[in-house]
């Protein structure tokens, strides 16, 4: 059966895409511990289907502050994933690798966007390969773009380019811990509607 929103995906089906989420979200602490060279734990995922006002709402509102890292996607899956990260992963991740302090988005070199974007480009890697290896389809990242924004800016691009599409997304919330500092970032996977079937019926699950 075609899926024609993702409003349209059984319980089942959301169950699948939950598990790739699971799977995403442990190879991505684990990445991110090989980066950092030290244990990142993370909390079990919470992996929901959202329209976009309520996304805006877990994200904080849609004034909050955030790193926006977009990708697309091509192959027998297109459409995008986005990587949205909060201050304390942006500190995390740079007070590890680089040895700076996140005093604020507004002072972010090149050298500290540089090493965002390719731990969001590892990490984005990580839920995507998790689909590739579950569903065996070939799917692959374009080049990142990172932008710092109010979440409710950022969202407005897949927001735009689905309009005709669906007013949904499946939203990944993860909550990694390192040294005792919480940091969270969220995954939000916008394949497109037919992609969406493709991908439910390498599962055996299109009917």
């Amino acid at each position: 059966m075609a899926i024609n929103d993702y409003g349209d995906l059984n319980e089942i089906q959301l169950d699948a895409l939950k598990e790739i989420g699971n799977i995403g979200s442990g190879n991505a602490a684990t990445a991110l511990s090989a980066m950092l060279e030290r244990e990142v734990n993370i909390a079990v995922p919470k992996i929901n289907v959202l329209d976009y006002s309520s996304v805006c709402d877990t994200l904080g509102g849609p004034e909050q502050l955030l790193v926006g890292i977009l990708f697309g996607i091509s192959g027998d899956i297109t459409g995008m994933i986005m990587f949205l990260l909060h201050k304390e992963f942006a500190h995390m991740v740079l007070n590890s690798l680089v040895g700076s302090e996140f005093d604020g988005y507004s002072g972010l070199d090149e050298m500290d966007k540089s090493t965002i974007q390719e731990v969001g480009n590892i990490m984005a890697g990580s839920y995507v390969n998790a689909m590739a290896a579950m569903t065996g389809l070939t799917i692959d990242l374009s080049v990142p773009t990172m932008n710092v924004d109010m979440a409710g800016a950022l969202l407005s691009v897949p927001a735009i380019y689905y309009a005709n599409i669906s007013d949904k997304i499946i939203v990944i919330e993860d909550e990694f811990g390192h040294e005792q500092v919480g940091a969270s970032s969220h995954v939000l996977l916008i394949p497109e509607v037919d992609g969406l079937t493709k991908l439910m019926k390498s599962l055996g699950l299109d009917s």
